[in-house]
């Protein structure tokens, strides 16, 4: 059975919460950069009947895991909170079933972000979808502190115009992201179209995804699987960590190879996509990501070897086609600096 699921995507259908306003293509091809202003992200849960009573802050955190303490906290100053329609404050509580509700203010961006002639490894592409294999330690997308250097300035140098417009203008085509460190495949979408049916592809988790890590320590079993919720960290809360009030995560791993009792390479099938899930699942099980501090990993245990990065790399991607229907594969060759640090590992 975990043979076969290890080789299958799921078709899982997940709950899909959160809803977004974007700008239409008009205004984003006909407005100043200077003056773009992003739309609120409205997010919305429905207490189901019999919930435990809880604060409205502490739901929405529970169930918004990429959403910050403090962003929620300027939607109660704002007022942009309600329950059933009444405007509420962080410390309302909920003990009845009904619908909260946030408008978030976005993120404004003072100057769009411009074309830029960066390496690009381009997978695949065609009218509707391009697929990148993203190099390690570059950021997806602009955000606060980054430069001109993220994979969207390369992307709007390689695609011009052809790029969906939601998530403009700091988030053109992106549908989903990998983190900084991680490298490997990020599919784009070039029109809307294409966009609103893969960003459904993955809400509805009709997606395969692969990757590969290098873990420490050594398994003594050659596969597993991990089903434990993730939510953010109760204290640390730019961290995620495994809570009973989290989201259900299903993560599968299988030993690929092992490194004498230093380390291991591991493939892992992640069923649902939550924040840093295979980098929480591996290490609450003792085997954290190389180089992944965060999570438990600790540099001085592998003497006189140096970790580039914390080693994760997305390396299948099964989807269906936008236009055509057709389940695709897509694979990436892991990079060199994995290979690198297998040598040194042995």
């Amino acid at each position: 059975m975990l043979d076969q699921a290890l080789r299958a995507p799921s078709n899982t259908l997940g709950n899909v919460f959160t809803q977004l306003t974007f700008p239409s293509k008009k205004d984003f091809l006909q407005a100043d950069s200077a003056q773009t202003i992003m739309p609120d992200r409205i997010i919305k849960f429905s207490v189901p009947s019999g919930a435990k009573a809880g604060r409205a802050d502490k739901i929405f955190a529970a169930e918004f895991d990429d959403v910050s303490r403090a962003r929620l906290q300027r939607a109660f100053d704002a007022g942009q909170v309600t329950f059933d329609g009444k405007t509420i404050d962080k410390r309302f509580k909920v003990t009845q079933s009904g619908l909260l509700r946030a408008a978030l203010e976005e993120p404004t961006f003072d100057t769009a972000p411009t074309a830029v002639d960066l390496p690009l490894d381009v997978i695949y592409e065609d009218e509707s979808i391009l697929v990148v294999n993203k190099a390690p330690g570059m950021i997806t997308h602009p955000g606060s502190g980054t430069g001109d250097n993220t994979l969207v300035h390369a992307l709007l140098y390689h695609c011009g115009e052809n790029l969906s417009t939601i998530g403009a203008p700091d988030r053109p085509g992106i549908v989903h992201r990998l983190d900084k460190d991680t490298s490997g495949l990020i599919i784009v979408a070039k029109n809307d179209t294409a966009h609103h049916k893969l960003a459904a592809a993955f809400s509805e988790r009709k997606t395969y995804k692969r990757y590969t890590a290098l873990v420490f320590g050594i398994p003594k079993v050659g596969r597993g699987t991990i089903k434990e919720a993730i939510g953010r960290h109760p204290v640390m809360r730019t961290r995620m960590a495994v809570v009973h009030s989290g989201k259900p995560a299903h993560t599968d791993w299988k030993v690929e190879a092992r490194y004498g009792q230093k380390a291991t390479r591991m493939s892992c099938i992640i069923h649902t996509g939550r924040t840093h899930q295979i980098r929480v699942h591996m290490s609450e099980i003792r085997f954290p990501l190389l180089g992944d501090t965060t999570y438990g990993f600790k540099p001085g245990r592998l003497k006189d070897i140096e970790v580039p990065r914390v080693m994760l790399h997305s390396t299948e991607l099964r989807i269906e086609h936008p236009d055509r229907g057709e389940l695709m594969t897509f694979e990436a060759p892991l990079p060199r600096d994995f290979e690198d640090l297998t040598v040194q590992l042995g």
